[in-house]
């Protein structure tokens, strides 16, 4: 599995380290051993435009995702990318009384359940399904000792 990070703009304070190892947990809890992610992390500025290039929304967001459907040789799956803006991050982090490592690893679950098909805005029943394996996700981060509650 290869994890790369982008830190761009005001992304480039935010250490990856430890954000590549829960990524690369994530996949193995997912059974997505054999695939490739793109994690970039930006500022307010770069998401805002993001988001409202491909969302129609002229507002920044906490995590964007863009599936591929590309597969390597080898069977080595393209999960795609997932843009997560760390000043969103760090004011949701502090409204929700988290480490801003907690709310990254939040947003980074999230942006990979995108990419793998699961989608809370389709419907309800979704958005159960979707919250479930966030809350499974989480769980697995801390009891491997990735995050502390």
């Amino acid at each position: 599995m290869t994890v790369e990070i982008l830190r761009r703009g005001t992304g480039k304070k935010y250490s990856s380290g430890e954000l590549r190892q829960i990524a690369a947990m994530l996949l193995q809890a997912l059974e997505q051993d054999r695939a490739e992610l793109s994690i970039a992390i930006v500022g307010d500025k770069e998401m805002r435009h993001l988001n409202a290039k491909y969302r129609n929304m002229d507002k920044t967001t906490d995590v964007l995702s863009f599936p591929s459907e590309e597969k390597l040789p080898g069977g080595i799956a393209l999960l795609g990318d997932v843009i997560i803006s760390v000043e969103q991050a760090r004011r949701q982090a502090r409204e929700r009384k988290k480490t801003l490592q907690s709310e990254m690893a939040t947003l980074l679950i999230h942006g990979i359940l995108h990419l793998l098909g699961y989608d809370h805005e389709r419907s309800q029943r979704q958005a159960k399904i979707m919250g479930r394996m966030e809350r499974k996700l989480y769980g697995h981060l801390c009891d491997g000792r990735q995050l502390k509650l």
